[in-house]
């Protein structure tokens, strides 16, 4: 059989900007090619290690100098080199699994003078096999004693230098496999976040929730009430919605007969972009028959108290300059009584709602026109929530701006619906379901007057979803939580695109 050709340069990006090359990139394409001239496969196929770098840190970190020449433990570890230096016949280098990292230990006489040699040609950044022996140095430190390695991966380009390079926040968002290779801490944080979601499967599976996938192109953009993204499919020649919410179609399994249901679910949402907010995020929802709001509060404080036991390992943790307790019971306030309290609006005030409206449309002019729910919502954000650091459940807040909630009882301008505000921002949002059709298809009427005036945050009437009300939906209590902002609070960041692995950027020219 014929070998196949040499090739002469490493293939980059037909876009490759040939003259805006470092000399850096220069000289590692050289030593790539040198490598590939010497009858290294340039791109295996496949590597087989015996250990991971973490693993075996794990394994032998309390294992004494004599231990380990007593075992002789043969490995075979695969990382990326991660520092180099040379003294002569001799190099020790640090590679890593983006966890921990190993040091190793390269000899002329014992991995061979060309092997030693051909190491030359390996630069920060390469992926290398090494297998040997594991030993501890005069100063204590755990390392391989190199008898031999594989080439796995060229590293093209230098990496960023830590301290400078790194700190540019775009590039760490634009580059994020960057910032994961160079920061170990990011990479914990979406450990941490694997780990959450993998705890709130658990959660709801032991408790006999069925977990079910809805539709994320939508004929109509329900379940919340927000601006949604439209595409088109070319087949069916119709205007499609990126779900806004999976609630309607979770719902509907519940008429069905399913009385226990959870999604884990990426959103899309077409509004603006800060540092509680990215237009792609991920939602838990959940839905369970026979319940009310009231059991949803309980609920919740035992999902996060729960949540947090196992990550963290107690049930409070640093959030900035606050520690933050999720110790139950969480403290209950109703909205308005929490807009009279931190507002600095008069008591007297609420009493006119043109007063409110006109306040509130001062207060966020985008928004034009609102109603007076609205009005008392935009007042909520702009001077309440940031009081509420530990977690506060604001209860019972304005029907018109509830459409899918039971009105409370007692008060039917109320709805029967709790936000759960932590460090300031809404982590979860939950109602007594609205079962009546009629009542519901009323909602769903003055919704639409609303967006007839100009409000684009209103939801649509879902015919459908009425006729699926009227089949009968029992009592039934729903909830969503914000994955993304319970990691952050979690892994104490303080926006949003610190635990979204790729945040929306503004595309590069």
């Amino acid at each position: 059989m014929t070998a196949p050709p040499i090739p002469t340069k490493p293939p980059l990006p037909a876009s490759a900007d040939e003259s805006r090359k470092s000399d850096q990139d220069l000289v590692r394409e050289e030593k790539f090619r040198k490598l590939v001239q010497e009858g290294v496969d340039p791109f295996p196929h496949r590597s087989d290690p015996t250990h991971t770098v973490t693993g075996i840190v794990a394994a032998y970190a309390a294992s004494s100098k004599e231990d380990l020449e007593a075992a002789k433990v043969p490995v075979a570890v695969a990382g990326r080199i991660l520092s180099l230096r040379t003294m002569g016949k001799a190099t020790f280098f640090h590679i890593s699994d983006g966890r921990q990292r190993l040091q190793v230990y390269l000899r002329s006489d014992i991995a061979g003078a060309a092997a030693y040699k051909r190491f030359a040609l390996f630069d920060l950044g390469d992926h290398i096999l090494v297998r040997g022996e594991l030993f501890r140095t005069r100063t204590k430190e755990l390392t391989v004693i190199c008898q031999g390695y594989d080439f796995l991966a060229k590293c093209l380009h230098p990496l960023p230098e830590k301290w400078h390079g790194l700190q540019d926040v775009e590039l760490r968002y634009r580059r994020r496999y960057l910032d994961l290779i160079m920061n170990p801490e990011v990479m914990e944080v979406f450990r941490l976040r694997s780990a959450l979601v993998a705890a709130i499967r658990r959660y709801f599976d032991e408790r006999g929730y069925m977990e079910v996938e809805t539709p994320m192109m939508q004929a109509i953009a329900g379940g919340a009430l927000a601006r949604p993204f439209i595409t088109h499919h070319n087949a069916l020649d119709t205007d499609l919605y990126l779900r806004v919410a999976p609630e309607l179609f979770l719902k509907r399994l519940v008429v069905g007969g399913m009385p226990k249901v959870y999604e884990i679910n990426r959103n899309f949402r077409n509004e603006g972009i800060d540092a509680e907010h990215n237009p792609e995020f991920t939602m838990l929802e959940f839905y369970e028959a026979y319940r009310d709001y009231e059991d949803m509060m309980a609920m919740t404080e035992e999902l996060l108290g729960g949540l947090c036991a196992e990550l963290l390992g107690k049930d409070e943790f640093p959030y900035g300059d606050h520690t933050i307790s999720l110790k139950p019971p969480f403290k209950r306030i109703k909205f308005m009584d929490a807009l009279a309290h931190y507002s600095g609006v008069a008591p007297q005030k609420f009493e006119d709602p043109a007063a409110i409206i006109a306040y509130g449309e001062k207060l966020a002019p985008e928004k034009k026109p609102l109603t007076y729910g609205r009005a008392l919502d935009i007042i909520f954000d702009k001077h309440v929530k940031d009081n509420l650091v530990q977690p506060t459940f604001i209860i019972n807040p304005p029907k018109d701006v509830s459409p899918l909630a039971k009105a409370a009882k007692g008060n039917p301008r109320e709805a029967a619906r709790f936000e759960l505000m932590i460090a300031g921002m809404e982590i979860a949002n939950a109602f007594s379901e609205l079962t009546d059709p009629a009542e519901q298809k009323l909602r769903f009427d003055e919704q639409a007057e609303e967006r007839r005036k100009g409000d684009d945050e209103t939801h649509p009437i879902d015919l459908d979803y009425v006729q699926a009300l009227e089949y009968g939906l029992p009592p039934t209590g729903g909830e969503g939580i914000g994955i993304d902002r319970l990691v952050m609070l979690f892994a104490n960041r303080r926006t949003i695109r610190e635990v979204i692995l790729f945040p929306l950027l503004r595309p590069k020219e």
